[in-house]
C-alpha cells in the first residue's frame, strides 16, 4: 500500500456506518480527520425520507467524477429507472455534517436495442476546499438515500497516488431477453463476465487511491443480451469503491452501441458526466483533461483515430481532427507550464502490443500520436485493449525506414526509467474481462538477437479483420505470462524543492484466480526533474 493510502483518512467502513445510523443528523462520532481537514459546515441537514420498502425507483450505482478543477469540483452520479423528482446531493463534514445541497440535473438516452429509457443524474459539487475529505448522500423525492465519502486534490506539488486497469466487464450473469434462451453458442448470459471483474474492484479499495483511470471497454454491454443490464450490473459492482474515489473512464470500442446516437456513444455519455471542454455535443465526455497536483491526465477517444474496427459501427475519423487538435494544444500547455511535471495519456487502444491472439498495435495511433508524443515529452501511456499485462520500454521516435513505425527504444533501463527522455507505454487490460491474451505472447527471436516479433495493423478491411505486418518488438520490456489480471498503483512523489527529481514509483499487482488475493508482480520507478527549476523542461 502506498504511503498516501496509509494517512489518516475518513473510514470507509465506518464512514457508511454512520450514514445508515444518523444520516438526517449532524455527524457526530468516533471518527477522525486528518489535521487540517476538518471544516465546519451549518449542521442543517437537506437528507429526508429515511424510508424503506418505498415503491419510488431508488438510487443506483453511485459513482463520482471529477470536475473541471479537482481541487474543488466533484460530481456524483447515479442512476434510476423511471423518472424521479427533486434529485440532489447534500454534502458537508464529518465534523459538521450534511451542511449543503446541490441540485442535480438529468440525462437520458433511449437504449436501441430495447426500447428503454434510462435516466442518469449528475450533481456537481463546486467550492470544495483542497485536500478535504467530505461525505455527502445522494437522493430524490420519496427514495431511500445512498452515500459515500470523497477526498479532493490537493493544491499545488503533493504526494498522492491513482491507480488503473482497463477491460473490466461486469462479475454477473445476466439473462437474455424473453424466455432465456440459449444462443447458438449455447450462452443465454453476458459472455464476457468473470469474478475476477469483482475481485479487482477489492483490490483497489486495498490501496485507496486518491482516483482511478479506467482505460476503455468498461463492461462490454454491447456484446451483451441486456445491453441496459449489464451497465447498472457494472456500475453496482464499482460502485463500492467509485462512490468514494472518482473513476476516470475513456471509452474504448465496446462503448460503441449499435442504435445508441450516430457514434453509437449515447450511453457512455449519459452515465458520466466527464471534465470535458468540448461544444459539440455529439462530442462531450469523449475526451477531456484534469490536473491532480503536478499530473496533467489527458484521457483519449482512440476510435476516432485507430485503424482498427472493434465496435458496433465503425466510427474511425468522426471528430474531423478536432481531437487531435485539442490534444496537441493539451500537450503544448502542459509541457510549458512549470507547475505540471508529468503527463500521462488514458487510452484504451494501443501502440505496442506483442500478444498473438489480442489486437495488436495500430500504425494508425503511432502515426497521429507519436510525434506529438515524442515532441511534448508524454511521460507514461496507460491503455488496455489487450487483455494481459505488458509494457514497453521507454520509448522515442521510430526505428529508421520501419512501415510499421516501430518505436525506437531510448533507453534500456527496466528498474529506474528517466522519464524526460523516452515515453513508457503500459498495456493493463487484466480488469477482469473473460476472453485473456496473456497466453500468446510471442517467444520467437526476430532478429536473432533476443528480439521477439509483433504484429502491426497496416489496413482496415472490416470489423475484427485487420491486414498486420510483422516487426522486430525491440520496444518489448516486460510481460506477464502467467497472470491475466491486475491493476497498476502509481505514487507520486513530487520531490521537495524547485529543480528537484521527482519520481512516480509503479507497483503492478495480480489478482490472483480464484481467490481474488493480491500479489505484487513488479514494481518500477519513473523519474524526471520538476519543471520550476530552470533545468527541467523538455
Amino acid at each position: 500500500m502506498s504511503e498516501e493510502s496509509q494517512q489518516t483518512r475518513i473510514s470507509r467502513r465506518n464512514a457508511l456506518g454512520l450514514f445508515g445510523a444518523s444520516v438526517s443528523g449532524a455527524a457526530a462520532g468516533p471518527l477522525i480527520l486528518g489535521a487540517g481537514n476538518a471544516e465546519a459546515v451549518p449542521a442543517k441537514s437537506a437528507v429526508t425520507g429515511l424510508t424503506t420498502g418505498s415503491a419510488t425507483t431508488p438510487v443506483q450505482g453511485l459513482h463520482l467524477t471529477f470536475g473541471a478543477d479537482p481541487r474543488s469540483q466533484m460530481v456524483v452520479s447515479w442512476v434510476t429507472d423511471a423518472a424521479v423528482k427533486n434529485p440532489r446531493v447534500v454534502y458537508g463534514t464529518l465534523s459538521g455534517g450534511f451542511g449543503s445541497t446541490v441540485r442535480a440535473t438529468t440525462k437520458t438516452y433511449v437504449d436501441g436495442t430495447s426500447g428503454r429509457t434510462v435516466w442518469v443524474h449528475h450533481a456537481l459539487i463546486t467550492k470544495l476546499k483542497a485536500d478535504h475529505d467530505y461525505l455527502y448522500a445522494a437522493q430524490h423525492d420519496g427514495a431511500t438515500p445512498d452515500a459515500g465519502t470523497f477526498h479532493t486534490a490537493p493544491s499545488g506539488r503533493a504526494p498522492f497516488t491513482f491507480t488503473s486497469f482497463g477491460d473490466q466487464g461486469a462479475p454477473t450473469v445476466t439473462w437474455k431477453t424473453g424466455a432465456n434462451p440459449a444462443d447458438a453458442s449455447g450462452r443465454d448470459f453476458e459472455p464476457n463476465a468473470t469474478p475476477a471483474a469483482a475481485d479487482i474492484v477489492t483490490g483497489i479499495e486495498k490501496v485507496g487511491p486518491l482516483f482511478h483511470l479506467l482505460n476503455g471497454d468498461l463492461c462490454y454491454a454491447n456484446t451483451g443480451p441486456d445491453r441496459i443490464r449489464v451497465w447498472h450490473d457494472f456500475l453496482a459492482n464499482n460502485s463500492r469503491s467509485a462512490r468514494f474515489r472518482p473513476w476516470m473512464p475513456a471509452a474504448g470500442n465496446h462503448e460503441i452501441e449499435l442504435g445508441n446516437g450516430k457514434l453509437g456513444l449515447d450511453a457512455y455519455q449519459t452515465y458520466f458526466e466527464l471534465p470535458s471542454a468540448e461544444t459539440q455535443p455529439e462530442l462531450d465526455n469523449l475526451w477531456y483533461s484534469f490536473t491532480v497536483g503536478s499530473v496533467k491526465v489527458i484521457s483519449l477517444q482512440n476510435d476516432d483515430i485507430a485503424l482498427q474496427e472493434g465496435g458496433d459501427i465503425y466510427i474511425n475519423g468522426y471528430s474531423g481532427g478536432r481531437q487531435l487538435a485539442w490534444l496537441e494544444k493539451e500537450l503544448k500547455s502542459a509541457r510549458a507550464s512549470k507547475d505540471i511535471d508529468w503527463i500521462v495519456i488514458c487510452m484504451h487502444q494501443v501502440m505496442i502490443s506483442s500478444a498473438t491472439a489480442a489486437n495488436g498495435a495500430d500504425v494508425a495511433l503511432r502515426a497521429a500520436y507519436g510525434p506529438l508524443f515524442d515532441k511534448y515529452g508524454v511521460d507514461l501511456v496507460v491503455c488496455g485493449h489487450e487483455h494481459d499485462y505488458e509494457r514497453s520500454l521507454a520509448v522515442r521516435g521510430v526505428v529508421a525506414g520501419s512501415a510499421t513505425l516501430t518505436p525506437n527504444p531510448s533507453q534500456t533501463a527496466l528498474d529506474v526509467i528517466d522519464s524526460a527522455h523516452g515515453t513508457t507505454h503500459m498495456v493493463l487490460g487484466g480488469g477482469g474481462v473473460s476472453g485473456i491474451t496473456n497466453n500468446s505472447f510471442t517467444t520467437d527471436d526476430a532478429d536473432g538477437h533476443g528480439h521477439h516479433s509483433a504484429y502491426v495493423q497496416m489496413e482496415h478491411v472490416g470489423k475484427f479483420n485487420s491486414v498486420k505486418e510483422q516487426e522486430t518488438a525491440i520496444w518489448i520490456g516486460v510481460r506477464d505470462a502467467e497472470h491475466p489480471y491486475g491493476f497498476a498503483e502509481f505514487s507520486v512523489d513530487p520531490g521537495r524543492h524547485p529543480g528537484d527529481m521527482t519520481r512516480i514509483y509503479v507497483t503492478y499487482y495480480n489478482i490472483i484466480t480464484p481467490t481474488g488475493e493480491l500479489s505484487v508482480f513488479e514494481k518500477f520507478t519513473l523519474q524526471r526533474r520538476r519543471s520550476d527549476g530552470g533545468n527541467g523542461r523538455h
